[in-house]
């Protein structure tokens, strides 16, 4: 069973910054492909961004150039870092780990709310 144990969501003002944490087991970290997607209030899940393995990264056009997602392998933890919110980044964010062969993964979700 792959666990995803999420931290760090929160709220912030408008402008401000937040790092959101995913840590999961030595092996899903080494061999999956992990990220963030949003849910925001009726809408659709939005994929967020992503980090390979190897350390290869994607962003939604939204966040790019606000947003950096990068891990760490000694603790086997994705970081989400936001900065320049808007409340427009109001959402869950959910972490989740995908695998060709096992599919996709996900943390319980974490709040982040951002004041106007």
């Amino acid at each position: 069973q792959v666990q995803l144990v999420e931290s760090g969501g929160g709220l912030v003002q408008h402008g401000g910054a937040l790092r959101l944490s995913c840590a999961t087991s030595r092996s899903i970290f080494a061999t999956y492909v992990m990220g963030y997607y949003r849910q925001a209030p009726g809408k659709q899940r939005e994929l967020v961004a992503t980090i390979t393995s190897g350390g290869s990264t994607n962003y939604a056009n939204s966040v790019k150039g606000r947003f950096t997602i990068s891990r760490d392998s000694a603790k086997s933890t994705v970081y989400l870092q936001m900065n320049s919110l808007s409340p427009e980044d109001t959402a869950v964010y959910f972490c989740y780990a995908a695998h060709p062969l096992t599919g996709t993964n996900w943390g319980q979700g974490t709040q982040v709310t951002v004041s106007s």
